[in-house]
C-alpha cells in the first residue's frame, strides 16, 4: 500500500519548499496532499538572498491548488507531515485546526519534515519539542529555543521521527532523510 504524505502551507509558502517535496513525494508514488487553511489556490513566492541585503528578498512566484482544507484533514489517515516555510507558517500557525494534525504526527511516532520557517508551526506543539534538536533558518532560532528544543546549526539535522533543514538549499538531504524514515 501505498504512503500518504500531508503538507500544510498557506499562501507565501516558499516556492521549492512546497514544490520540490510535492513532486518528490509523488515521483516516489506516494500520495501527496496539500492543505491549507481553505481550500484555494495558494500564491507562492521565491525567497531568495542579494549580495548587500541583510536578509532574505521575496517576489511572488507560482500558484499551486491546494487540494483540502486544515478542517477537512484526518490526520489517521496519513504516514507522515511536510511543513515548508515561507511566509505561510507564521499565519497558518493561527487556524484552530492545524495544531490537532501537527499534535498527531508526535503523538503516533510518525516522520514529521520542517524546513526553514516551518518551524514556526512547530511552536504550536512546544510540549513534544522539549529537549529535541532540529534546525531551522537562522532567523527562527529564537522560536526554536522558546519551545524548549535545541537550535542545531548543521543544515539538515534528524531527531527521532523530526526531520529539519534550514531553507531550499538543503531540499535534496531534507527530503532524503524524510524518505527514508516514511519509508
Amino acid at each position: 500500500m501505498s504512503k500518504k504524505v500531508l503538507l500544510v502551507t498557506g499562501d507565501a509558502v516558499e516556492a521549492l519548499e512546497v514544490f520540490y517535496p510535492y513532486y518528490r513525494c509523488l515521483e516516489e508514488g506516494f500520495e501527496a496532499v496539500i492543505a491549507s487553511p481553505t481550500k484555494k489556490t495558494l500564491y507562492t513566492v521565491c525567497h531568495d538572498f542579494v549580495a548587500g541585503v541583510e536578509t532574505y528578498t521575496e517576489k511572488p512566484a507560482y500558484q499551486l491548488d491546494s487540494h483540502v482544507s486544515f478542517a477537512e484533514v484526518n490526520p489517521a489517515e496519513f504516514d507522515g507531515l511536510i511543513i515548508p516555510g515561507g511566509r505561510a507558517p507564521e499565519y497558518i500557525r493561527l487556524n484552530e485546526a492545524l495544531k490537532p494534525i501537527v499534535a498527531h504526527f508526535f503523538e503516533a511516532g510518525k516522520p514529521v519534515a520542517a524546513i526553514c520557517h516551518g518551524s514556526q508551526v512547530l511552536t504550536l506543539v512546544k510540549e513534544y519539542l522539549q529537549d529535541k534538536q532540529l534546525t531551522a533558518y537562522q532567523a527562527c532560532r529564537p522560536d526554536v529555543e522558546a519551545c524548549g528544543a535545541i537550535y542545531q546549526t548543521e543544515t539538515v539535522y534528524v531527531h527521532d521521527q523530526l526531520v529539519s533543514a534550514h531553507a531550499w538549499p538543503d531540499l535534496p538531504g531534507f527530503m532524503r532523510e524524510f524518505i527514508k524514515l516514511l519509508k
